[in-house]
């Protein structure tokens, strides 16, 4: 049973990170999925020269928390592109999985 923590105000949660999961997991990819239901994110690592790409993370969220997470996501976007200036992307939706996977062998 978790120890209640006196100086938590009342509608505040504790939140536990767990030590193997502290250092967080590395994803350079996501496939969005969704359902009348759900949203399925698939994140995944794409590494160079390794000819299969591999999911990492699969979250699934309520319609409701997919919207917040985006709003949040925007949000803080924002908020580091005034501290740091414009994020620079190339606005390709498309990914090239050949730059992904090495040079092509010659012979």
């Amino acid at each position: 049973m978790a120890k209640k923590d006196q100086t938590m105000n009342p509608g505040q949660m504790e939140i536990e990170l767990k030590e193997d999961e502290a250092t967080g997991t590395y994803s350079n990819l996501v496939m969005i999925t969704h359902s009348p239901s759900e949203f399925i994110l698939d994140f995944i690592a794409v590494m160079p020269g390794v000819p299969k790409a591999k999911v990492v993370k699969r979250m699934i969220l309520t319609p409701d928390h997919a919207k917040r997470l985006a709003n949040a996501l925007n949000d803080n976007v924002a908020k580091y592109e005034s501290e740091h200036g414009t994020i620079s992307s190339n606005n390709n939706s498309k990914v090239d999985m050949h730059m992904y996977r090495g040079p092509k062998p010659e012979a």
